[in-house]
């Protein structure tokens, strides 16, 4: 774990000049507004260690699959987004030196990070090598209100030099690919040029034959008064652009604005994208700085209005949080059922920016709890469209009758991932996806989505598990053989109990849908049972059985759950036991001997008393929580929140918050030594639900919201908003709790034991009990 960011409510501040921590803080600085997104690199060349990375939404690289040893079931190619062509490129030149953080000296350096805006402000004196002292001042949105647009604003001030000072803004087509083959060539330059006031790049990627077309213009004012002095276009082969210069003296200050326009054929036919480009960023500046930043600012204040927590009393919590629901809407706009989120977003390549089941594991959630917007309905559209691609990777393994197993990680519904103990074993995935279609039923109130799309996905992996299990004549149950759990320190193994247990969850909820869906749509129902051709009686009767009969390990002295068989068999200790030096034990032990150890990487049995609360008490949770945490190492982003939740239902509370900031600030700090490789945006609305489904304990049973609010010692007090069947409750936590209904007319609330009726206008104020 690391700090050097100061720690502000609001923002993000850097506040001096890392050269060793480069590749971090481009991490941390990145900005995106779902529809591109950059890393925080500076806009001027940097001659060092530097990962200069930018990605468009939906515009995807066809790989060719590599590895050693070939598999049944492996793609011939996977799909990836590459690092796109670099908008944001401004050169400082003088008469005969240009700006390189590098190489010059750095005498000051300021960056900050305006999350409430959602804009990037940098600020340096540096001097070159002949001594030439320059103040820079640096703003850089990526627009929330316009999702083509791309603004930066780049001021230099003379300290000592007198000469001319140019500005080079150009767009950059000759873009390494930094993480995987450096050689490799991804994009083709169809053509690029310059007219008297805009520039214009048309690109294409190799194979997959997707295209953007990026296209700028520019202001440019000396000491705030705008400068028409002739450009001097470029017009290379990746290049286009112009440099812009004047006279300068001490105390003098210049300023470009650059407008870029980013256009893909996901949004535009092909032989449009350089007419539209181009368009659109003629009209940004003929807009002009001021009212596209204004715009900017409101869109974001919506996002806060809805999503924002409020934490009393303790500032690092506080900026963590925002930060993650930052970062999340920086990745993910919800508009376009096309797309979804990749585990690093917008700040590197790792995982090729595909699709992962943390998605449904943490986003779908945050985003039907946090606001009334159809953004996870959107989410749970994009698997549903990929439904018959998930079928046919059923199909490659030995599935038939129309089994689903929907992959590991995937862009466009095929499998991504070559890694056999991954992308073949770690199947229950599969059940996050139903899981999620659950929670869409459950906090939206309405069975639509479930009888139009859901339903047909449920069947669909029913039928994969009905072929999946084994029955085991010596147990007289069925088992589940040869698999790996959440926990991926534990590979090929048998009857892995967070498998087996959601397996028959899974198998449930089908049935039961199937029941609701044949009462309440019944012309929806006959449809289904036609495309699906469900044998009901036979099928149901074979999930029943399942069902009946799954093998669930335990050990009834202790009173837990067994993680899979073998378990017991190692030598069980906890993380203490781990040299500090040797931590995080992925990076300095071997592969043979993490899988011998007992340590697991992320919540396993605990993620299915997670999930499935409503079937088990707080004493079975308390009993598997001390059990497992201990030997929980936590190198997975997807687990510290799952294990902060249950700390604080079990009145566990210190323990919940220490979880807590680690998932909140597990980027802000690098707590896993990898913030260089980008950050883990499908986790971040973790540290929501750990606010909002830990210390608030919301959870919904019986059809009942209910809440049993706890917090942590260091804090005042906290408040958010949720939704719930449409309805919108603002609620505070302090020494009393405070519930609001800031939308909707009535609901019933239950806080602790009592149930409650809201209205609009009447507030409801309980006392806060303590739990633990």
């Amino acid at each position: 774990m690391k700090k050097y960011l100061k720690t502000d409510e609001w923002n993000i501040i850097e506040d001096s000049f890392q050269a060793d921590r480069m590749r971090w803080s481009e991490s941390i600085f990145s900005l995106g507004n779902g529809r591109f997104g950059q890393r925080g690199h500076f806009e001027e060349p940097y001659s060092s260690d530097s990962y200069r990375g930018a990605f468009v939404a939906g515009i995807t690289f066809l790989d060719k699959t590599r590895v050693g040893w070939w598999k049944n079931g492996f793609p011939q190619f996977y799909t990836r987004i590459p690092n796109a062509p670099d908008w944001s490129s401004i050169s400082l030149r003088l008469i005969d030196e240009e700006l390189d953080l590098a190489q010059w000296d750095v005498d000051s350096f300021n960056r900050r990070l305006d999350m409430k805006a959602g804009i990037s402000y940098r600020d340096a004196e540096v001097t070159s090598p002949r001594g030439n002292k320059l103040r820079l001042h640096v703003e850089h949105i990526a627009n929330m209100a316009h999702p083509n647009l791309c603004l930066i604003k780049y001021s230099v001030t003379s300290v000592n030099y007198t000469g001319k000072v140019s500005l080079v803004p150009i767009l950059d087509g000759d873009t390494a690919n930094p993480v995987r083959h450096p050689d490799e060539k991804i994009w083709n330059i169809l053509r690029s040029g310059t007219t008297n006031d805009c520039a214009y790049l048309w690109t294409q990627t190799r194979r997959e034959d997707a295209q953007i077309c990026y296209a700028m213009t520019y202001r440019f004012f000396k000491n705030n008064k705008e400068t028409f002095a002739n450009p001097i276009r470029i017009e290379k082969e990746k290049q286009a652009g112009f440099s812009v210069g004047t006279e300068v003296k001490p105390g003098d200050t210049v300023t470009l604005v650059k407008y870029i326009a980013i256009a893909s054929s996901l949004y535009y036919e092909r032989q449009d994208l350089i007419e539209a480009s181009v368009a659109e960023a003629r009209n940004a500046q003929s807009t002009g700085w001021d009212a596209l930043e204004q715009e900017h600012r409101n869109a974001w204040q919506e996002i806060w209005d809805e999503t924002d927590v409020s934490i009393e009393g303790d500032p690092e919590a506080q900026q963590g949080i925002r930060y993650n629901i930052f970062q999340l809407y920086q990745t993910y706009r919800g508009d376009d059922p096309r797309l979804n989120i990749g585990p690093k977003g917008f700040t590197g390549e790792k995982y090729g920016g595909n699709t992962y089941w943390n998605t449904e594991l943490c986003c779908v959630p945050f985003f039907l709890l946090s606001t009334p917007k159809k953004i996870a309905e959107n989410l749970l559209i994009y698997r549903y469209k990929q439904l018959p691609k998930a079928i046919e990777n059923a199909r490659k393994l030995g599935f038939d009758h129309g089994a689903a197993l929907f992959p590991q990680v995937t862009s466009n519904g095929e499998e991504c991932h070559s890694e056999w103990e991954i992308t073949f074993e770690e199947v229950h995935r599969n059940n996050m996806i139903v899981y999620a279609i659950l929670q869409h039923a459950t906090l939206t109130g309405t069975l639509d989505y479930i009888a139009h799309y859901g339903l047909e996905v449920m069947i669909a992996v029913s039928r994969f598990w009905s072929q999946r299990v084994s029955f085991s004549q010596p147990k007289q149950k069925y088992v589940i053989l040869g698999v790996t759990g959440p926990d991926e320190y534990e590979n090929n193994v048998n009857n892995n109990w967070y498998t087996n247990y959601s397996c028959m969850r899974c198998l449930e909820t089908t049935l039961s849908f199937l029941e609701i869906i044949a009462r309440q749509y019944p012309d929806e129902y006959a449809r289904i049972c036609s495309i699906t051709n469900l044998n009901y009686t036979e099928e149901s009767e074979r999930w029943r059985d399942i069902i009946e009969r799954m093998y669930l390990p335990e050990d009834p002295e202790r009173g837990i759950f067994i993680q899979n068989d073998g378990y017991m068999d190692k030598v069980l200790q906890s993380t203490d036991a781990i040299p500090a030096g040797e931590r995080p034990i992925n990076q300095y032990w071997s592969w043979d001997r993490i899988l011998r150890s007992c340590y697991i990487k992320q919540s396993d049995v605990l993620l299915g008393l997670y999930l499935y609360y409503f079937n088990f008490d707080r004493e079975t949770i308390r009993r598997n929580f001390e059990f497992y945490e201990p030997m929980t190492v936590h190198e997975s982003s997807l687990s510290p929140h799952i294990h902060s939740i249950l700390a604080a239902r079990i009145g566990k509370v210190e323990k919940a918050y220490q979880l807590f900031l680690h998932a909140t600030r597990l980027d802000l700090d690098d707590y896993n030594n990898e913030g260089d490789q980008g950050l883990h945006i499908t986790s971040m609305p973790g540290s929501w639900l750990a606010v909002v489904r830990g210390f608030a304990g919301l959870q919904i049973q019986g059809g009942t919201l209910k809440i049993e609010p706890v917090i942590p010692e260091k804090w005042s007090g906290y408040s958010f908003k949720v939704n719930y069947l449409g309805n919108t409750l603002h609620i505070q936590v302090g020494k009393e709790i405070k519930i609001s209904l800031t939308a909707g007319k009535q609901l019933n609330i239950q806080v602790y034991q009592n149930v409650y009726e809201l209205k609009q206008g009447l507030d409801l104020t309980v006392n806060r009990k303590d739990l633990s």
